[in-house]
């Protein structure tokens, strides 16, 4: 069968590379994909944007395209499975009243409250003067997050006064997210280690995938401000047997539940953002699609065919689905724009990748890069996902490391703690 990928990241890189290793899948078209996409065997990209779904869904009907996987929150937010649905077109990811999950903090709160699920204590707002009065009430440190999307990048963690109150002029005033800041939501502060669940559901049945950590901070020891994601490894030490059956059946099943008390059937992928406290699991925030960077070092480990297990999702059959994982753990290095969250030059000749790729165990996953003039050029913020499988640990972080560094562009940046935290817990 033929498969489109919709999205140019990393992680519809990933998604495509394993899309195409299926024995099932003829061709994969990636729209509009990358510099990476373009060049994986039985891939191609395809020049039609996330946004426009009538041109995607004609396409799917011309090029007899069985199965469309989504992978950024944009396009599932706005609709794209109704609309393919109403195609009679085969689509993977929720529908947009289930993708509310993500593109509202505010119903994603009310959905946790209502299925007690354990999560932070918080508030909404949408006058500053009244967010700042709760500040002041409540006291430092203490989370602040635009409610709308805001790629990754509407988080603040404050720790002090003036912090909060930055961030909620920049949030409710100065409008830098538009109309994803109208409200706020702020939180209670969570102290413990974090950890990305990512789940498949077809509405009834819910199948986890393995475990992973992410690292959103631009800097070493989670420093600086907030990005899409720095790098990931999986499995993660902190998300124990125990830990994730807990979230299983405490968090993700009553999820479900409560959207379909709502009439919300959610199809696709559960992403939970935990926080792993001393006095218990929390849960800082659902997603509606794959992470990323998580979803390259968990597909990087995953031995089992993945349009399988997504068919079944969308047939409702997931009760009979599997996946059969490599024992290999994985890290993925993400190597950015320097400059990055912030501005950043593009247009800078990538080289290296090849020889990286030489290393044992290394796949590089491209995620702002394009092909100009028969140059690889760096063409958004998080250029590169530098992801390596070892027979331990400290192997796959080693092999990560030692690809990048045959990497090179102009301000290159990465952070050289990926997989730290694990090695210290597991110690």
């Amino acid at each position: 069968m033929n498969v489109m990928v919709v999205g140019g990241g990393g992680r519809e890189h990933a998604i495509a590379w394993k899309a195409a290793r299926s024995e099932k899948v003829g061709k994969v078209y990636c729209a509009p994909g990358n510099g990476g996409t373009a060049a994986e065997d039985k891939c191609e990209n395809i020049d039609i944007k996330p946004s426009e779904f009538s041109d995607l869904a004609d396409f799917a009907k011309k090029n007899n395209v069985e199965l469309t996987i989504v992978g950024p929150e944009d396009p599932l937010v706005d609709g794209i499975v109704d609309f393919f649905e109403e195609q009679g077109l085969k689509i993977f990811g929720p529908d947009s009243k289930a993708a509310q999950i993500e593109a509202s903090k505010a119903f994603s709160k009310d959905v946790m409250n209502k299925a007690g699920i354990p999560t932070a204590e918080y508030q909404r707002f949408t006058d500053y003067d009244e967010a700042l009065g709760y500040v002041d009430k409540k006291g430092v440190p203490t989370v602040i997050k635009a409610d709308g999307l805001a790629a990754g990048k509407g988080v603040t963690v404050a720790f002090d006064r003036e912090e909060a109150r930055t961030a909620l002029n920049s949030i409710l005033v100065d409008k830098i997210f538009g109309e994803s800041g109208n409200s706020v939501v702020i939180e209670e502060y969570l102290d413990g280690e974090e950890a990305s669940y990512l789940a498949f559901t077809d509405g009834n049945t819910i199948l986890p995938l393995q475990s992973s950590q992410d690292h959103k901070p631009v800097f070493d020891g989670d420093k600086g401000p907030n990005t899409g994601g720095m790098g990931a490894y999986s499995p993660a030490p902190v998300v124990t047997e125990d830990i994730m059956n807990y979230v299983t059946e405490n968090v993700a099943y009553p999820l479900i539940k409560e959207l379909k008390k709502r009439g919300i059937i959610y199809k696709g992928i559960i992403y939970a953002g935990l926080m792993i406290t001393d006095s218990g699991v929390k849960v800082l925030e659902f997603n509606c699609r794959f992470g990323d960077p998580e979803t390259q070092p968990i597909l990087y480990r995953m031995d089992s065919d993945i349009t399988d297990v997504i068919s079944k999702c969308i047939d409702g059959k997931l009760e009979s689905a599997n996946i059969e994982w490599n024992e290999k753990p994985s890290v993925c290095v993400v190597v950015a724009s320097g400059g990055y969250p912030k501005a950043y030059n593009k247009g800078c000749e990538i080289t290296g990748i090849e020889d990286a790729e030489k290393i044992e165990d290394v796949k590089v996953f491209h995620a702002g890069t394009s092909n100009v003039n028969g140059r690889l050029v760096n063409s958004g913020g998080r250029v590169l996902g530098v992801t390596a499988k070892g027979d331990k640990l400290q192997n796959a972080i080693d092999n990560a490391y030692k690809a990048v560094k045959k990497i090179n562009f102009l301000n290159m940046h990465y952070r050289k703690d990926i997989g730290n935290k694990a090695l210290r817990r597991m110690k």
